[in-house]
């Protein structure tokens, strides 16, 4: 699996149009790890894919005419079983993290790349989704020099009075020892 014109080759990429160009002065330098099920705490569907490309039926479930004027999308999204999906060329400004601060600098959707677990605060992530993690990260960190293991960061870390995740069960230890 390599990088090339900052897309993953050979992977499922499904663009999103919830995304725009980054700033000039702006290098990718961060990786923002979250989390998103949808409904809440419901896997194995294709809800997150349609919420990302502004097709989400929001007849489906009540909770979706909560989120149904939501403009969102990570770059990437790691389903339970490990399958990856692209929504948004890595170089491109995907809207993942909202009002959000690193290090003294606002709006980390200006220089980082977002990356999506299929999960919930509160539910442990599969050995599939850490397998992946580690190796797409991995991927990023050889072809972006501004990043590594220690330009990683959670939602939670970036919008700390908004967001909890990708929560208490996400085992940092174990994702950035792998790496």
């Amino acid at each position: 699996m390599d990088i090339e014109n900052h897309i993953f080759k050979d992977l499922k990429f499904l663009k999103s149009p919830n995304f725009n160009e980054r700033p000039d002065d702006k290098e990718i330098s961060l990786v923002i790890i979250h989390s998103i099920s949808l409904p809440p705490k419901c896997y194995g569907n294709n809800y997150v894919e349609d919420f990302f490309l502004n097709k989400l039926c929001i007849d489906d479930h009540s909770y979706f005419k909560e989120i149904q004027n939501l403009k969102v999308s990570s770059h990437l999204y790691i389903k339970r079983d490990g399958e990856l999906i692209q929504f948004v060329p890595f170089d491109k400004r995907a809207w993942h993290a909202g009002k959000s601060n690193y290090k003294g600098i606002d709006d980390c959707n200006n220089f980082s790349i977002g990356i999506e677990l299929e999960g919930s605060d509160d539910d442990c992530y599969s050995d599939e989704q850490y397998k992946m993690l580690t190796m797409v990260v991995q991927k990023i960190i050889d072809h972006y020099p501004l990043i590594d293991k220690h330009s990683i960061a959670g939602h939670s870390d970036v919008s700390p009075l908004r967001k909890t995740d990708p929560g208490k069960k996400f085992d940092w230890e174990r994702f950035l020892n792998a790496l």
